[in-house]
């Protein structure tokens, strides 16, 4: 476990907008434990993702994500759920441009960055909708991607769809250095957890820990 997130007020971005507030002390601490588990890891690409929708997983990563530009580190966040999009309303950017124009080719990773007001933090947007999301993230286009991304930033960090509602986060897992999964208390059935396990193991993916989101 890397650690929980507790607390009864809506997060949204609150390590951004209350950076002495317990929960983004609390994020400090996911921080710190994510840098002791991938401080040797050459590969600086991490997934996030969760068992089911609705567990918070895309506020959880935007979240860590500010903690960690915190400490100057240069972080590039992907919103890779394609079906059902977030960050971009979560940083309240437009998504015109994105990870899925890169791959059709529309555009180039540096064209379709947004450059956001927090100091060192990119974003790559989902960008336009598709009807082929798995086949674009497993595409070799994506494996080139992650790797020009990971060549540019300190991090580069992966908002996933769920695992067991869309076969998308099988084929970037194991492009990945690690997986984090987000665990909803309260939401998140047991038999889902252990279900999800044995789904990134089978792709051959490096589970590094939970969060545990008791919101």
């Amino acid at each position: 476990m890397l650690n929980k997130i507790k607390g009864n007020q809506k997060v949204h971005l609150t390590t951004y907008t209350n950076s002495d507030s317990v929960i983004s002390d609390q994020f400090r601490k996911i921080r710190t434990n994510i840098k002791f588990l991938t401080n040797n890891m050459q590969n600086k690409v991490y997934l996030l993702t969760s068992t089911r929708q609705k567990e918070g997983k895309s506020t959880v990563i935007s979240n860590l994500t500010v903690s960690i530009v915190q400490q100057q580190s240069k972080v590039l966040l992907i919103d890779a759920n394609l079906r059902e999009p977030l960050v971009h309303d979560i940083f309240k950017i437009s998504n015109d441009k994105g990870l899925t124009n890169v791959l059709k080719g529309y555009t180039t990773l540096e064209q379709a960055i947004s450059h956001t007001d927090i100091q060192a933090l990119d974003i790559l947007t989902a960008g336009i909708p598709v009807t082929n999301p798995t086949e674009l993230l497993g595409s070799e286009g994506m494996k080139e991607l992650l790797l020009s991304a990971a060549s540019m930033y300190d991090m580069v960090l992966i908002d996933s769809p769920s695992v067991l509602e869309s076969t998308d986060t099988r084929v970037l897992a194991n492009q990945c250095a690690g997986v984090v999964l987000v665990i909803n208390r309260g939401k998140t059935v047991v038999d889902d957890v252990i279900e999800t396990k044995k789904v990134l193991e089978l792709a051959n993916a490096n589970l590094m820990g939970v969060i545990f989101n008791e919101k």
